[in-house]
C-alpha cells in the first residue's frame, strides 16, 4: 500500500512537535542530574499518571494483545490484566514508601536497606543488569513491533526502518531528558488513542466484518469472545486465569507491573511533588491502562481473525514481509492497511508515538541506572553535574543502538513477553516484603535473582534439548517460583540480617508498618534508639481493602465496557453499579490516607 501525502503530512507534524518539545526543555533538562532524570521532583500527579499510562503503551502493546487473541480469545489478557493486582497494590502501599525515601533511583533503595559489600553490589550489578541487559531486550521487542509496523505499512526494510526510528527517539530524548519525556507523553498519548479508536472503528466497517453484529456472530470468533475462560476446561482456564491471578501478580518481576513498584513506575513516583501526588499519579495510570485502553485494540484483534484468519492468509497479503516474522502479532498492523487517507496517517503516527513514548521512558530510565548506580557510584563519585548529564547521554544513545540491533534477531513479541516473565519469576515476594520485613537481606534478593536467571535459561533452553519431556509455560512459570521462592527464603534464614544501624536509619526515615519489623522494633526499643511514640502500626488494613476496592472499580469497568460492546446491556449496568459502588469507597477512604506533604 502506499502512503498519501496527506498522512506524510502528518507524521511529519508529529516528528516536529516531538522534537520542539524535546528542544524546549533541553535548557532546563541540562542544568543538572536531578533535573534531567527526575525533572526536579516537582510534577504533577495527573502528567505523571499519563506519562505511565504511554509508556506502557507501546508499539508492541497491541501485537502483543492482537497475539493473545488471535491464540487465547479474549480471556487470554488475563496474562497481563491480573497485573493490576501489582499495581493497585503500588498505588496504596508503596507509591507513598517510595516518594519517602527519596532515592534517585530505586537501585539506590539497596544501600538505603541493605548493608555490606553485598548490598554494593547489588546495586552496582543491577544497574547494568537492568539499565542495560533487560532494558535493551524490552526495547528490542518494541523495536520489533516497529520493523513488523513499517515492512506492511510503510513497505521499508528493517535496517533502514531501525536506523531511522533509534535516530529520532534518541535526539529528543538525550535532549529533554525526563521532563521533555514527560510531557511528549501526554500528547502521545492523546494520538496514540484517536489512532487505535479510529482503526477499531473502521475494521468494524469492513464488508468482511460487517458490523459489531456481524462480528460478534462470526464463527471465527465464537469462541474468543469469553471474559473468563471455561472453568470446565483445566486446559485452558489454569494458565490463563487462575495461575496469573493466583500466582503470576505477587511472585514476577516484569517491567512496569513489578511488586511493590519500581522501574520506570518507580521513576515517576520519585518525581512528584509528594506522596500525595505520587499516590495519585499512580492510580490514574491503572484506571486508564488496565479500564481504558484494551478494548479497540481487541475488537482490531477479532476482526483480524475474520480478515486474516491464519499465517499463510497473513503471508499470500504481504509477500514482501520477511515470512520469519510473519506471526500472528503481525496481524494488528496488517488491519491499519485498511484505513483511509488522513486516518491512516493518523494511525501511522499513533504508532510512531507509541514507539518513541515507550523507547525514550526506557532509555532514561535505563540511563539513569548506569549514570548514578554504577558511573557515578563505582567509577567516577567526584563526577560534576555536567559530566553527568553528558554521560547520560551517550548512555542512551548507545543503548538505542544495542536495542535496535538485538530486535534484528527477534521473531514474536509474545515469545519475548514469556521468557521476561519466566526470568522474574519468584523474585516478586522479594521485593513486596523488604519493607515490611525486617529479616529481608541483600543475601535474600541475590539469591533470588540468581536463582530465577538460573532456572529460567534451564527451563527456556536446556530442558528439551536433552531430550526431556515438554513443559507447559505456565508449568515453567510454577517452578520457577516453587524453587526460587524457596532459595531465597532458604538463604535469608541462613544469612545474617541487614546491620543494625542501617536497619534504624531505614526505619526512621520510611515508618513501615510495625507488624514485619516487631522483633528489630524491639531491640531497638532496648537500646534507646527509638520511643513509644516512633512507633507507627501504620494503616495496612485501610491500604488493603483500598487496593481490592480498586481492583474491583477497574475490572467493573473493564468488563462493563466488554458488555456492552457485546450488546449485554444488563450485566454491563450491573458492572458498572460496581464500579460506581468501589469509587465511593475510594473516595471516602482517601482522606484517611493521612498523606506526607513534605517534598
Amino acid at each position: 500500500m502506499s502512503i498519501s501525502a496527506l498522512d506524510w503530512g502528518i507524521i511529519l507534524a508529529f516528528f516536529i512537535l516531538s522534537l520542539f518539545i524535546g528542544l524546549l526543555v533541553s535548557r532546563r533538562a541540562g542544568r543538572n542530574a536531578s533535573e534531567y532524570f527526575l525533572s526536579g521532583r516537582n510534577m504533577p500527579w495527573w502528567l505523571l499518571g499519563i506519562s505511565m499510562v504511554a509508556t506502557t503503551f507501546s508499539a508492541d502493546t497491541p501485537n502483543l494483545v492482537t497475539d493473545i487473541v488471535r491464540k487465547n480469545g479474549v480471556a487470554g489478557n488475563w496474562v497481563w490484566w491480573a497485573f493490576l493486582l501489582t499495581g493497585m497494590l503500588t498505588v496504596f502501599i508503596y507509591a507513598r514508601l517510595w516518594r519517602r525515601s527519596g532515592v534517585f533511583t530505586d537501585l539506590e533503595f539497596y544501600e538505603l536497606r541493605y548493608s555490606g559489600k553485598t548490598a554494593i553490589f547489588l546495586r552496582g550489578f543491577r544497574a547494568l543488569y537492568l539499565g542495560f541487559f533487560f532494558n535493551v531486550m524490552i526495547m528490542a521487542t518494541v523495536c520489533l513491533a516497529a520493523i513488523k509496523i513499517g515492512g506492511v505499512l510503510l513497505g521499508i526494510d528493517p535496517v533502514p526502518l531501525m536506523l531511522a526510528a533509534s535516530l529520532i527517539t534518541v535526539v529528543y530524548s538525550a535532549l529533554g531528558g525526563l521532563r521533555g519525556v514527560i510531557i511528549t507523553d501526554f500528547f502521545q498519548f492523546i494520538i496514540a488513542m484517536i489512532g487505535a479508536i479510529g482503526a477499531a472503528i473502521v475494521v468494524l466497517g469492513l464488508p468482511e466484518v460487517n458490523g459489531m453484529k456481524g462480528l460478534l456472530s462470526h464463527p471465527s470468533i465464537q469462541y474468543k469472545l469469553a471474559l473468563i475462560p471455561d472453568p470446565s476446561d483445566l486446559n485452558v482456564f489454569i494458565p490463563l486465569f487462575l495461575i496469573p491471578l493466583a500466582v503470576q501478580w505477587w511472585s514476577v518481576w516484569y517491567p512496569g507491573a513489578e511488586p511493590g513498584g519500581g522501574g520506570y513506575i518507580a521513576q515517576r513516583m520519585l518525581a512528584a511533588k509528594d506522596e500525595r501526588h505520587a499516590t495519585a499519579a499512580t492510580l490514574l495510570f491503572n484506571i486508564v491502562h488496565y479500564a481504558v485502553r484494551p478494548w479497540p485494540w481487541i475488537i482490531v484483534a477479532l476482526a483480524s481473525l475474520v480478515v486474516f484468519p491464519d499465517h499463510e492468509a497473513l503471508k499470500a497479503a504481504f509477500p514482501h514481509v520477511d515470512t520469519d516474522i510473519v506471526a500472528d502479532d503481525l496481524a494488528y498492523p496488517a488491519m491499519l492497511t485498511f484505513l483511509p487517507k488522513g486516518l491512516m496517517g493518523i494511525a501511522v503516527a499513533s504508532l510512531i508515538a507509541a514507539f518513541m513514548s515507550t523507547i525514550s521512558t526506557h532509555l532514561n530510565w535505563g540511563s539513569s541506572y548506569i549514570v548514578h548506580d554504577w558511573y557515578q557510584r563505582f567509577v567516577r563519585p567526584q563526577a560534576n553535574e555536567r559530566e553527568l548529564v553528558t554521560v547520560g547521554r551517550i548512555s542512551t544513545v548507545l543503548l538505542m543502538f544495542f536495542a535496535a540491533a538485538f530486535a534484528l534477531w527477534l521473531e514474536s513479541a509474545f515469545e519475548a513477553f514469556k521468557i521476561l516473565l519466566q526470568i522474574g519469576a519468584g523474585t516478586g515476594l522479594i521485593f513486596i516484603l523488604r519493607w515490611f520485613w525486617w529479616r529481608v537481606n541483600a543475601y535474600s534478593e541475590l539469591a533470588g535473582m540468581i536463582i530465577s536467571f538460573v532456572v529460567a535459561i534451564y527451563l527456556e533452553v536446556i530442558h528439551e534439548r536433552m531430550g526431556l519431556v515438554p513443559i507447559a509455560p505456565w508449568g515453567k512459570l510454577l517452578i520457577g517460583v516453587a524453587i526460587t521462592t524457596a532459595g531465597w527464603l532458604l538463604v535469608t534464614f541462613l544469612t545474617r540480617p541487614t546491620h543494625y544501624d542501617r536497619l534504624l536509619d531505614f526505619y526512621k526515615r520510611i515508618r513501615p508498618a510495625s507488624a514485619g519489623w516487631s522483633a528489630f522494633i524491639s531491640q531497638a526499643l532496648q537500646r534507646g534508639d527509638l520511643q513509644p511514640q516512633d512507633i507507627s502500626p501504620g494503616r495496612l488494613t485501610l491500604q488493603i481493602s483500598c487496593m481490592l476496592a480498586g481492583t474491583i472499580m477497574v475490572y467493573a469497568v473493564l468488563f462493563g465496557t466488554g458488555f456492552i460492546i457485546y450488546g449485554r446491556v444488563s450485566p454491563a449496568l450491573l458492572a458498572f453499579a460496581i464500579a460506581a459502588l468501589a469509587a465511593v469507597y475510594l473516595i471516602r477512604a482517601w482522606r484517611k490516607l493521612d498523606f506526607e506533604t513534605r517534598r
